[in-house]
């Protein structure tokens, strides 16, 4: 229990969706908070992310998911990539490529996307 109460206090993304990062925000709402990846790999590469902590996707509860998947439709509508399209990624533990301890959504848009995407 301590060990998830320090995660969750030591979590960059928790941090940056209660505002105590210097992050500039593309949205933010009751539930969860959008802005600009750090290292983008698209010319959008916009992060998603829940405001409560969950660790992965298999945390969070299908309400959370939902309301972060309406926010990824607003976010390429915003930034003007929902008719060419877009890819939406949720990396789920160390396997799956997750670095961030802290459930969230990519948005990748602006190029064409590869498959397989590695």
């Amino acid at each position: 229990m301590n060990d998830e109460k320090s995660e969750k206090e030591n979590c960059l993304f928790c941090k940056i969706a209660a505002g105590e990062m210097n992050t500039e925000m593309l949205y933010s709402g009751d539930q969860a908070v959008a802005f600009n990846d750090v290292n983008p790999q698209a010319d959008v590469h916009v992060l998603v992310v829940p405001k409560k902590h969950y660790r992965d996707m298999n945390e969070a509860p299908k309400e959370i998911a939902a309301e972060c998947f309406s926010v990824v439709k607003k976010m390429a509508l915003e930034k003007d990539i929902e008719k060419t399209g877009y890819r939406v990624v949720i990396n789920c533990g160390s396997d799956g490529g997750q670095e961030v301890g802290h459930l969230h959504f990519h948005l990748l848009g602006g190029r064409k996307m590869q498959w397989p995407p590695g």
